[in-house]
């Protein structure tokens, strides 16, 4: 097992589901289901980024290795970035980024992404894939697609579906079995010289276009490598239904 650290990045503000990260799951906010699902896995450290004195407050009395960072960054990556120079990270540091609002996400994924990261040494940043089987998938705009190179390095990132097989008429169910593309599972890891880089970093008409943040690693030269997965992790808590959903799984297995 190869040393990495984890960072919770944990934004008190959300749009969709106001104070979403301190919303109780049980007896327990959403932040420290995740920050207790997190340290499951075999990691170094796990450390929670958050911008928010309340989150700070309870995260650290309940025992958790806590930075406060900056209320503007326009991205977790720049949050993680931040979190990278405060703590001092080595350059050759792997950094895996789990969500604040994933308070159940298998430690498998934490895994997978931090020792395919670890597989390929001049790789910036790895992330997972899994099969997509039907056309409703292929062609929603919500499922962002991947492709990738023979030795697993990242090609493209889209909304749209790609690959596109032509000469394949758009039909309704499974895809035919010469149809294989990949859905991306936004789960990353990062080694630490490239968080450091990351907020001087221009975003690239592509990510713009695409509104798709790795669009701005590849653009500008970085690798991003590919680990393959068989299965799609539960989804994060982004709306008042999800949370109700989380909150009802939760009750059923205690």
């Amino acid at each position: 097992m190869n040393n990495f650290t984890i960072v919770i990045p944990a934004r008190l503000n959300s749009t969709r589901l106001p104070n979403k990260m301190m919303l109780l799951i049980g007896d327990k906010p959403v932040i420290e289901h995740t920050w207790r699902q997190a340290m499951s896995a075999k990691a170094t450290k796990v450390i929670v980024a958050t911008d928010d004195q309340s989150i700070f407050d309870h995260m650290q009395f309940v025992g958790a290795e806590v930075v406060m960072t900056s209320k503007d960054h326009p991205t977790g990556t720049d949050r993680l970035a931040e979190v990278a120079n405060i703590c001092g990270f080595d350059d050759e540091e792997m950094v895996v980024n789990w969500q604040g609002d994933e308070p159940f996400l298998p430690y498998e994924f934490i895994e997978k992404v931090a020792n395919k990261l670890a597989d390929h040494p001049k790789a910036a940043m790895s992330t997972l894939a899994t099969r997509i089987d039907n056309w409703e998938d292929f062609f929603n705009a919500n499922v962002v697609k991947v492709v990738h190179s023979n030795l697993d390095e990242a090609l493209y990132f889209s909304r749209a579906p790609i690959p596109f097989p032509r000469g394949v008429e758009k039909g309704t169910g499974e895809l035919p079995e010469n149809v294989q593309p990949l859905r991306h599972i936004g789960v990353y890891g990062y080694r630490a010289f490239f968080l450091k880089e990351y907020p001087k970093l221009k975003p690239s008409p592509l990510e713009q276009s695409e509104s798709l943040e790795q669009l701005r690693a590849l653009s500008n030269g970085y690798s991003i490598v590919i680990e393959h997965m068989d299965t799609i992790p539960p989804v994060g808590i982004d709306t008042a239904a999800e949370l109700e959903l989380a909150r009802k799984w939760y009750n059923e297995k205690n």
